[in-house]
C-alpha cells in the first residue's frame, strides 16, 4: 500500500502488524488503511531517529533541544557549524570542565580564535613554619581572545562558555580582539 500524508509514504502497512485472521478481514484492511496515512509520518520518523540525534547532520532547528539533552548552552547568534561542533564535542568538554585546559579548549571551539588564559589557582607550599601562604586570597583568571579575521562570535557568546566552563567561585575578565587574522602560536 502507497497512502501518503504530506508526501510520505508508509513503509509498513498497520495491517501487516496484526494477525493473519484479521489481515484477511475487509473492514479491518480499510480501517488501517485509513490509519496508515496519520502514522506515516510518526514511522518515518522513527526510522531516523537517529538523525535526530547526531549534531552533525540533525535539522538546524533541533539543534537547541539537542543541546539541553546534552547539557550545553549556546547562543542562537552562533554559526550553525560552531554549534554543531560544540554540541559533538560536549562529552569531551566535560571531561575537563573547571580547568584551564577545559576553559581554554570550550572558548577556542566557540570563537575559532586563539585563547590565552591565566589564572591563580594551582597549589603551592611555604617551607617556612607559620610563614605566609603562598599565592593569592581569591580565585582569579584573565583570558585573551583573538578572534579570527571575520568572526562573527559576539561578546555575549564568549561570556555565556566562560560563565558556564568556569568555576563558579572564579572571577574572571576577558580582552576580545578583533584585529587583524589569527595569530600562528
Amino acid at each position: 500500500m502507497t497512502s501518503t500524508l504530506n508526501g510520505v509514504a508508509v513503509s509498513r502497512p498497520l495491517v501487516e502488524l496484526l494477525p493473519g485472521v484479521l489481515q484477511e478481514d475487509e473492514f479491518t484492511q480499510r480501517f488501517t488503511g485509513g490509519l496508515d496515512a496519520v502514522v506515516a509520518s510518526v514511522f518515518a520518523c522513527l526510522d531516523a531517529l537517529e538523525t535526530y540525534v547526531d549534531p552533525i547532520i540533525c535539522p538546524d532547528d533541533f539543534l537547541p533541544w539537542l543541546a539541553g539533552w546534552v547539557g550545553v548552552i549556546i547562543d542562537e547568534n552562533w554559526p550553525i557549524e560552531r554549534q554543531r561542533a560544540f554540541i559533538q564535542s560536549a562529552v569531551q568538554l566535560f571531561r575537563t570542565r573547571g580547568t584551564l585546559r577545559g576553559l581554554k579548549s570550550e572558548v577556542e571551539l566557540l570563537t575559532g580564535g586563539e585563547v590565552e588564559v591565566s589564572e591563580t589557582g594551582g597549589v603551592a607550599v611555604s617551607t617556612v613554619p607559620n610563614g605566609p601562604i603562598p599565592g593569592e586570597d581569591y580565585p582569579r583568571c584573565s583570558l585573551r581572545v583573538t578572534l579570527p579575521r571575520g568572526s562573527t562570535v559576539t561578546d555575549r557568546s564568549v561570556a555565556l562558555v566562560i560563565e558556564a566552563a568556569k568555576p563558579a567561585h572564579v572571577v574572571y575578565a576577558v580582552e576580545i580582539v578583533r584585529s587583524g587574522s589569527r595569530r600562528a602560536g
